[in-house]
This record gives structure tokens, C-alpha cells and sequence, in this order.
């Protein structure tokens, strides 16, 4: 009965982790599917901005290996536009098997650039300066 119990709870547990992304939240610890402060991010051309929203996978590009890694892809945002997201696959799981089509939510900082601009900083801090980012796809949060 113990290991039903445990077994139980692990799969709440492991429900609650999963699904704890879906419902739109403040900065306080969850991405939300919110793009305000990204659009406005982008009409001011401002940078070093944290900004989170989600977007649809429109083009899966090479890792960038210069300096750290970064795994690169961009994104169609709901409410329209594109943005970069540069993932440090030093300090954070790369995302496996990331596809065009697939949905991805994230917090990070936006930085501007004249194609619209980069989004990074989608993993822990390792120095414990700033929050910090994370991503989420398919249920899975890489940070």
C-alpha cells in the first residue's frame, strides 16, 4: 500500500511540475503567455529588458559555438513578429529534438537588434546576480 501511496504522489507531483506552466502567472516564478513587455521592448528598441511570452518554432538554426553555446531558434509570437532566442547550452539542458511547429514558453532578457532582436538569458544564473530565465516545451522546463 506504501508503494501505491508513493507511487501516487510522485505522478501528482510530477502532474503539478508539468502543468504548472499553463496558467498565465506574474514574473513571480512562472512564465506567462503574455508578449506585452516584449512588444514594447521591441517598439522602444530597448535592451537588457526580461520580457517572457511564448511563440511557435518557425526555424530550428545552427548552434552558435563561438564563446559559450548557445542552441538558436526562432520564434513566431502570438500577437505577431519573430524573435531569436539564444539558448546557453553551457548553463542549461538543450532543448532535444525541437522541431518547427513546436510551441515554447520563455522568460529572458531582450536585448534589440535591427531585425527585431535576441532573447537570452533563458537559464539560471550560475552567479546568482539575476533571476534568471528558463524555457518550457512540451512540459519540460529548461533552465
Amino acid at each position: 500500500m506504501r508503494r501505491v501511496l508513493a507511487i501516487i504522489a510522485l505522478a501528482v507531483a510530477a502532474f503539478i511540475a508539468v502543468n504548472r506552466f499553463d496558467a498565465p502567472v506574474d514574473s513571480g516564478g512562472v512564465v506567462t503567455d503574455r508578449n506585452d513587455a516584449l512588444f514594447q521592448a521591441i517598439a522602444d528598441r530597448r535592451s537588457d529588458v526580461w520580457v517572457e511570452g511564448k511563440g511557435v518554432v518557425v526555424k530550428v538554426l545552427p548552434d552558435d559555438k563561438k564563446g559559450s553555446r548557445h542552441q538558436r531558434f526562432v520564434l513566431e509570437i502570438e500577437g505577431g513578429g519573430t524573435i531569436l532566442i539564444a539558448h546557453n547550452i553551457d548553463l542549461a539542458e538543450r532543448i532535444p529534438s525541437l522541431e518547427k511547429g513546436d510551441i515554447v514558453a520563455f522568460r529572458g532578457e531582450f536585448e534589440w537588434n535591427a531585425k527585431g532582436g535576441v532573447v537570452h538569458w533563458t537559464h539560471h544564473d550560475p552567479g546568482g546576480r539575476k533571476k534568471g530565465g528558463q524555457l518550457q516545451h512540451q512540459g519540460r522546463v529548461y533552465r
